[in-house]
Order: C-alpha cells, then structure tokens, then sequence
C-alpha cells in the first residue's frame, strides 16, 4: 500500500517548522527534498570506502568504482536502456543537453534547421542559440496552444529536409504537459533527424523507456529525483555516441595520448573527462534504487491527486488565470492572481510555511506566448499530502486579500 506517512518519515527535513508552520514544500519541480537513503549512501561512502574511481589497484578504489559503476547501471535500468554503456554521467540536465549540442555541431552547416519549443527550459533552447550563432543553424520553435498542449499540426509541418536536430521536453516544468516524444521521434527519424528529449521533469513523474520513445538522446537529472545535486546522465544510442565529440578533454575519455595525435576511448568514457561525480552518482544510484521500490501508478495517482485538490481549490477564487491543464499532465500547477506580482504572492504564502516557486521558470519564451513576465508555480512529488494542498489553497485565498 501507498503509505505517505511512511515515506514522509524518510525525509529529515519535513520535520521542520516555516515562520510558525510546518513546512508544506511545493517547490520539486525546481528540486526536491533527500531521503536518509541518499543521505546515508552518500556519508557511508565517505565515511567506509572512498577514493578515486577507475584506475586504481586497492581495495578502496575497487569498491568506490562497484558503487560509481553500479550507480550507473541502476540509470540504465531506470530508463531501460539496453546497456550501461548508453549512460554518460553529466553534472545535471543542463550539461546533458550542452553535451548533445556540443557533441552533434560538427554536423552542422549553414541553413540546417533544429527544432524545438516554445515549452522547453532555457536548458534545451540555449545550447541550440550557440549552434545558430556559431555554425548558422536556423531555429525553429513549434507554438504552444491555449490549453497548454504542443500545435502538432503545425509540428509535423516544420520538419522537413532540412531538419537536422529535433529536441523536445518529454513534460512541461510549468505546464505540466506530457509531451508524444514517441510520435515525435517517428517524424524526426523520417527526416533523418537526430532525436532529443529533455526527461528532466518525466523522469520523476512516468516510467520513462528510452527504446520504446524512440530517441537519440535522452537528458535527466538527479536533484529532482530526490538524489543530489551536480549529477545527471544523458542515454545515448550506441551510435550518436560514436557520432558525437567528446564535450571535455582530459584523463579516462582518452585511449592514448601521443605528441601529434590522440585516440578516444569508447562511450561512455569518452564523455566523462577527469574525476567524475563520484558521491553525487551513488547518491544518485541511491535515489533510483529507493524510488524504485514504489510502484510508479500509485506515485502519479497520488501526486495527481494532491494536485487537483489544489487546482479545483483554486477555481474558487475568480482572479485566478491557470496555465496548462491537459487532461493527461504531470502535478505541476502555474498560476497568477490578477493584478499580484508572482513574486508578492510566494512570499505571502512562505509566511504560512507553502514553499513554491515564483517567476519564469527559465522558460522566456513560454512566459511570451502566454503574454506574461511571470508565474507561481506549486509541484507536487511523492510526500505530499491532501492536506498541504488544502493548506496551500488557504495560504492563496489570503494572499489574494492580501493583495487585493
């Protein structure tokens, strides 16, 4: 059985009191809080067998590389991925999909076009900007509609010849939306594209099978899926890796160095220059191995239902504008009161212990469409409760006639 209390008790930090409050934390989708598994994974491994990783000839460094290598072959198995070897640990999302871009821009020439949305995290539309200010790429944003849903028509329409690059987040970080990648990567592939996804969201929130969606290259991050921060991983088929270059140079990507040339070693090495995040990767591997053991249904009815609970609380108040709300979303909930600067109203609720974030979620371009600067954002993760959504939906209501 699903039991909240059990897994709230895994987590130190909800202990805590906010101002007066117990603390109620809607902010995940910006990172979420540590289990003592993660906490405990991470010191006993410093406290009881640290070292360098890969390499070494002791008994330390053997065990440290078994916990490093066994970190990865638990992301493997998270976004099944036929092997181990389809995983680069990077320091987050973030350098995931710079890796991507950096890795593929030698393919690269002028007028080729990538395509992207007006959805995703500056984190997937940044590193794209540097391929059109460097190599001439032409970037090309499918819309977003009202509900918050992707224009698919208009989508299946901008790729074309052209079309070199396809990313696409798998779940909005503001909108909530869950994204069709897997019919997505069918139409980029149709036009010899290389597909993208940026899982950073999906990740935390749906079974995510990396051959079944059918993409090139697929980002996530640790710090969001209650493991720690500075740690991600990016899956890539055996022959993107093969495709792309090498981001960083140094020791372990390399297979030899001579005065006048080099050789690289195989993926995913070749990704992975110097000494890697080695307690942020267990911590990670721990994170995966304990979210694991809960089946992932009962987590999205769970957090769902947090979620409906405090969007039908706000549907009471008539200045509320709610942005995204597909029939089939992840437990994000972005809103604004009219007339009330986003920023007022997360400092409002912060004084009754609500933590939630407030602003444009580096997603610019989203915030333009919807003709806004910024948004409140509450998002729900595996110990929240009916009950921090009743307490949030209290905390709005007084916010509003707070700022009249």
């Amino acid at each position: 059985m699903f039991d909240i209390q059990a897994i709230r008790d895994q987590f130190p930090i909800l202990a805590r009191a906010v101002n007066g409050y117990p603390l109620a934390y809607l902010d995940n989708a910006a990172s979420a809080q540590k289990p003592d598994a993660v906490i405990d994974a991470m010191a006993g491994q410093m406290r009881g067998a640290y070292a360098n990783v890969h390499r070494g000839l002791h008994t330390l460094a053997n065990e440290t590389t078994d916990a490093f290598e066994q970190a990865r072959r638990s992301v493997a198995t998270f976004l099944n991925a036929p092997s181990p070897d389809n995983v680069v640990f990077t320091r987050g999302a973030t350098e995931a999909l710079n890796l991507a871009a950096y890795g593929l821009s030698h393919l690269i020439e002028p007028g080729d076009e990538i395509v992207i949305t007006q959805m995703e995290h500056h984190s997937n539309i940044v590193p794209w900007h540097f391929l059109r200010e460097r190599y001439g790429a032409e970037l090309r944003f499918v819309p977003v509609l009202e509900d918050g849903s992707l224009d698919m028509s208009a989508f299946r329409k901008v790729i074309g010849k052209k079309t070199k690059i396809v990313s696409v987040v798998h779940m909005s970080n503001v909108l909530g939306t869950i994204n069709n990648i897997a019919e997505i990567a069918r139409w980029a592939k149709a036009a010899g594209a290389v597909m993208i996804s940026d899982g950073t969201q999906a990740a935390v929130h749906m079974d995510v099978d990396v051959q079944a969606l059918g993409v090139d290259l697929y980002a996530m991050t640790g710090h969001k899926l209650y493991g720690p921060t500075a740690i991600g991983a990016l899956y890539g088929t055996a022959d993107i890796f093969e495709r792309m270059q090498p981001f960083n140079g140094g020791g372990e990507m390399i297979e030899d160095v001579f005065m006048d040339r080099i050789t690289y070693a195989d993926a995913p090495a070749k990704f992975e220059a110097g000494t890697p995040p080695i307690l942020e990767a267990i911590g990670l591997g721990a994170a995966i191995d304990w979210y694991s053991q809960y089946d992932m249904a009962d987590v999205h009815q769970h957090e769902m239902a947090c979620y409906h609970a405090a969007r039908d609380g706000l549907r009471d108040l008539n200045n509320v504008r709610i942005f995204g709300d597909m029939p089939d979303k992840g437990p994000v909930l972005a809103f604004n009161l009219d007339g009330a600067h986003a920023h007022d109203v997360a400092q409002i609720l912060d004084k009754y212990g609500v933590a939630v974030r407030a602003g444009q979620h580096c997603t610019q371009p989203l915030m333009d469409a919807f003709g806004v600067h910024s948004t409140v954002r509450a998002s729900f993760g595996i110990y929240n409760t009916l009950d921090e959504a009743d307490r949030f939906v209290t905390a709005v209501k007084k916010a509003a006639v707070f700022l009249g």
